[in-house]
């Protein structure tokens, strides 16, 4: 049997298999993109621009409790194609506690060897997989997504900042495949001013495309969506700039709502609807930082990006798969952006990997039988353990948004959010005494439980025995995300010789990466 899987992050996965003894040819797109749980119009934003998501929503099962791996793109996405959590599979810094970092291009890291990928395991269902738009798990030769189990790439290794001027700093290359194709700036223009960019666009017709093919070819296909136009600097095609009534961030997400339109449309055209799984959800919570301008909505959650607060990492997320999950549905699943590499895997009638621990849960229990599964969410920032989810309650052993410094300087991952004792700008240690919320009735965890009740009390054995378990098994995978070079910049990419866009690299000095949140 085959099971299309096409991915959104926006979207995800395809190829036949049996599913509760029935044939399923299912087609998943999977996408992945900077975006808040309250951005969507049936998530509840007012504005209501959302209606092909929306759409697939009513026509869907809707998973209001989602989460990503972290708060922060890099550690969020190396989670998603592994099924593992950061602190596991190396994305994660030691240089110093509590720490977000990521992959900028003076980084030395990267996607480990050692780790399996979703599309590198698909492979052995015969799928064919391409990633569109933004990698972000490395960008110096061995860490190329086509020697990571990919078979097609168009996009950039890492985020479209800049512009640089090519001396103290390259712009950022994009890919077809094996070599680049132009840069960030230049062949591929994003104009800061006035946010024009027709960046969507091109990815929206390489999706379009790969599909296409791979329905002549009659060949199962993994498409990972990985677009980034809600990532500041924030950026839309002309026709879909000045139409949104939230500003700039909301024409990127109309472009990306018409996108998911247009890439829904097709799979009815080709008439694979039934045959394919799609998701959508985000690597991370909107950030706030950037609002009102470049920045969207996490709803009634505190906080946003680079926090462990819900804001942080409680996202979007919508299953669409006509004919075998039922319409119009909502899940209480606590889910996550890991359970994708496990449920990809089962659509594909394929195991996961069993020589290592897999933190992805199976989710079509959930979407097929309504069946729910008691788990754990662990929030880690860098190296610790924030915080973790069990059940309705969530205990926080660390809190900490950034440092008074930061804040001092206009830097705010909360604008408008201060909660006494709990948005801290020092690290302050609760491992002892965790502070606890009740995120059912209090989901902008503002009002801690009374250490003293009983309520408090009976959640603090159930988390207490979750986080033993868990510490006791945990192996760290060796940091990634330690050192940076700037003579590892993208100075001089494959196929740059072609182009005439080789740069001279400077001296290779290894240091520290600075992370200061």
């Amino acid at each position: 049997p085959v099971v299309r899987y096409l991915g959104y992050q926006r979207a995800c996965f395809s190829n036949p298999v049996s599913v509760l003894g029935k044939e399923v040819h299912s087609t998943s797109p999977c996408s992945l993109l900077q975006m808040g749980w309250g951005d969507l119009g049936v998530y509840g934003e007012p504005s209501r621009e959302t209606p092909n998501l929306d759409r697939m929503a009513a026509e869907g099962m809707l998973f209001p409790n989602f989460y990503s791996a972290n708060p922060l793109c890099s550690p969020s996405r190396a989670a998603l194609l592994t099924g593992r959590l950061p602190i596991r599979n190396g994305f994660y810094t030691t240089n110093g506690h509590a720490r977000n970092a990521y992959t900028p291009q003076e980084i030395v890291g990267g996607i480990p060897d050692g780790e399996h990928l979703l599309p590198e395991l698909l492979k052995g269902a015969g799928y064919a997989s391409k990633i569109v738009g933004k990698w972000h798990l490395g960008h110096r030769p061995q860490f190329h997504p086509l020697k990571h189990g990919f078979d097609e790439w168009f996009g950039s290794p890492n985020c479209h900042f800049g512009p640089y001027d090519n001396r103290a700093r390259p712009n950022i290359p994009v890919y077809r495949d094996w070599e680049m194709v132009g840069r960030y700036y230049e062949e591929f223009p994003i104009n800061l001013r006035t946010g024009e960019a027709n960046l969507t666009q091109v990815y929206l017709q390489e999706a379009l495309d790969f599909m296409k093919r791979q329905q002549v070819a009659q060949r199962p296909f993994f498409l990972y969506w990985a677009i980034d136009a809600t990532h500041a600097p924030v950026y839309a095609s002309r026709p879909f700039l000045g139409t949104s009534r939230r500003g700039r961030y909301g024409d990127a997400v109309r472009e990306i709502d018409d996108s998911v339109g247009k890439i829904l449309s097709l799979l009815r055209d080709l008439r694979i609807t039934e045959n394919t799984f799609v998701f959508f959800t985000s690597d991370n919570g909107a950030a706030l930082i950037s609002a009102p301008k470049q920045g969207g909505s996490n709803g009634p959650f505190l906080c946003g990006k680079q926090t462990t607060f819900e804001g942080g990492m409680r996202e979007p997320a919508i299953a669409w798969w006509p004919g075998r999950i039922p319409a119009g549905q909502v899940s209480h699943q606590l889910g996550s952006i890991m359970d994708l590499f496990t449920t990809s895997l089962a659509l594909a009638g394929l195991a996961p990997p069993s020589d290592r621990v897999i933190d992805g849960l199976d989710l079509l229990p959930a979407m097929l039988r309504g069946q729910l599964t008691d788990r754990p969410i662990f929030y880690y920032r860098g190296n610790t353990l924030m915080a973790v989810t069990l059940g309705q309650y969530k205990a926080h052993f660390w809190t900490w948004t950034n440092s008074w410094e930061e804040y001092r300087q206009g830097i705010d991952f909360c604008p408008g959010q201060n909660v006494s004792g709990v948005t801290t700008h020092t690290q302050e240690e609760h491992t002892k005494l965790p502070l606890i919320f009740h995120l059912g009735r209090d989901p902008g965890e503002r009002y801690p439980l009374s250490f003293a009740s009983t309520e408090y009390l009976d959640a603090l054995r159930g988390v207490t025995l979750v986080v033993q378990q868990h510490q006791k098994t945990l192996v760290p995978g060796q940091p990634q995300l330690n050192v940076c070079n700037q003579a590892v910049m993208n100075w001089a990419p494959p196929g740059c010789e072609k182009l005439g866009k080789c740069l001279t690299p400077p001296e290779s000095i290894p240091e520290k990466c600075s992370w200061p949140h």
